[in-house]
């Protein structure tokens, strides 16, 4: 039977190294985020003020901010 791992890299039979996968991966183009929407942008500006945060157990109250992004513009562009 034969073996399942490599003797020299201990990778399994057949699978590519993460390291081999990125050699052919260049560098130096650099990877684009992905634009941000309206309500995530909303979400990080808001997440750590006091009014939307439950007492206790200091959670965001994703009901409560939700309820106020769509009273500003950006939330009222939603709708229509």
């Amino acid at each position: 039977m034969p073996a399942k791992y490599c003797p020299e890299c201990g990778t399994k039979k057949g699978m590519i190294r993460e390291t081999a996968r990125r050699a052919y991966e260049p560098d130096s183009v650099p990877r684009r985020k992905r634009k941000l929407s309206a309500w995530n942008k909303y979400v990080k500006a808001n997440s750590k003020k006091p009014r939307f945060r439950y007492a206790r157990s200091n959670k965001i109250n994703l009901k409560k901010m939700a309820i106020a992004f769509r009273k500003t513009p950006a939330g009222k562009k939603r709708k229509r």
